[in-house]
């Protein structure tokens, strides 16, 4: 059930299905979200039950601000606050302490939970009229199976669930890629998944070095090492190894879907072929919208150029990665 996110009555009626522990699809600004509200574990079940999802593989909980996340936290620390002060409203998820008793489900029993203030215009309407019926929170992963393609657009949540599902249609996904997650739940900031912002941008906004992932690290949404797939068969390539391999294959039929940065000789007429952006911003912003594109064909190969060295693209790479390890 598809309703204008731009229509307050929309709004209204969304936020009442979440007040009634129902499902919602959520547009923000990184990718589409399957939501449910966070402080009750009967309609977080269903989260997990619709989606194909561990139990045990947390949530993110969505909040209207700052004031709202802290609700769900037992400690806020120093430096989750510089963090939300630069990047809330927007694509950035910090991992703080949990308060007893609250998300405990979304959190997937951890004593942790991620938190997010998403930007997108139509997702803070929802939370704030969800707020006004008693919603504290809304946990949300991406509204899609569990392992698959992120959607990034309304038409791709329509597609993944029942007809039944009411979906907020908030237009394209401005980012197009899932929040960069730092866990803030240690005395020290830890890099769990990278995004848009960079470590770079990261790192001058806390105030302190970001580690690496650690085995210690709490579980958290998007960091198994196979997710975001297509049904082909994705492989990531270096930009020499694909030209090459094309070259070999030259005058074979090709059930195949190439998305590089240079057009490949021969490649015309014989596969599928997407140009992937220059810039890591626009790379993110059609990534999962491509893909699935490239996956409607029904190619059996999706081969992917590896994007180039540098921070800026380590949110592409991750997501690249991940989906070609499923």
């Amino acid at each position: 059930m598809l309703l204008d996110g731009r229509d307050p009555a929309a709004i209204d009626r969304a936020a009442q299905a979440l007040a009634d522990g129902d499902l919602v699809g959520i547009p923000t600004e990184t990718v589409y979200g399957l939501g449910a509200r966070a402080d009750d574990d009967a309609a977080v079940a269903k989260v997990f039950a619709a989606k194909g999802r561990p139990a045990d593989h947390p949530l993110i909980v969505h909040v209207a601000d700052a004031a709202g996340a802290r609700a769900f936290a037992a400690d806020w620390p120093a430096v989750a606050q510089r963090l939300v002060q630069v990047f809330w409203p927007g694509p950035l998820t910090v991992i703080v302490p949990r308060a007893p008793g609250m998300a405990a489900a979304a959190a997937g029993g951890q004593d942790t939970v991620g938190l997010r203030c998403p930007g997108h215009p139509v997702a803070h309407a929802l939370l704030v009229a969800a707020r006004e019926r008693g919603v504290a929170g809304v946990a949300a992963p991406s509204a899609n199976r569990f392992g698959r393609i992120s959607p990034t657009r309304a038409e791709h949540v329509v597609d993944e669930f029942e007809p039944g599902l009411l979906v907020l249609d908030g237009g394209a996904c401005d980012v197009g890629i899932e929040s960069s997650i730092v866990d803030c739940s240690r005395g020290h900031p830890v890099l769990l998944r990278p995004g848009v912002l960079t470590r770079a941008q990261l790192e001058a906004a806390a105030g302190e070095p970001l580690r690496d992932r650690d085995q210690q690290a709490p579980r958290a949404s998007g960091t198994l090492e196979a997710h975001y797939a297509p049904r082909a068969k994705l492989r990531l390539m270096a930009g020499p190894m694909l030209k090459t391999a094309l070259e070999m294959l030259e005058g074979a039929p090709l059930k195949l879907a190439v998305y590089c940065r240079t057009v490949p000789r021969g490649v015309a007429g014989r596969a599928l072929y997407r140009k992937m952006p220059d810039r890591p911003d626009a790379a993110a912003h059609e990534l999962f919208s491509v893909l699935r594109e490239l996956d409607a064909e029904g190619v059996a190969l999706i081969w992917v150029e590896d994007p180039p060295p540098g921070s800026e693209w380590d949110g592409v790479r991750d997501r690249l990665s991940r989906a070609a390890a499923s």
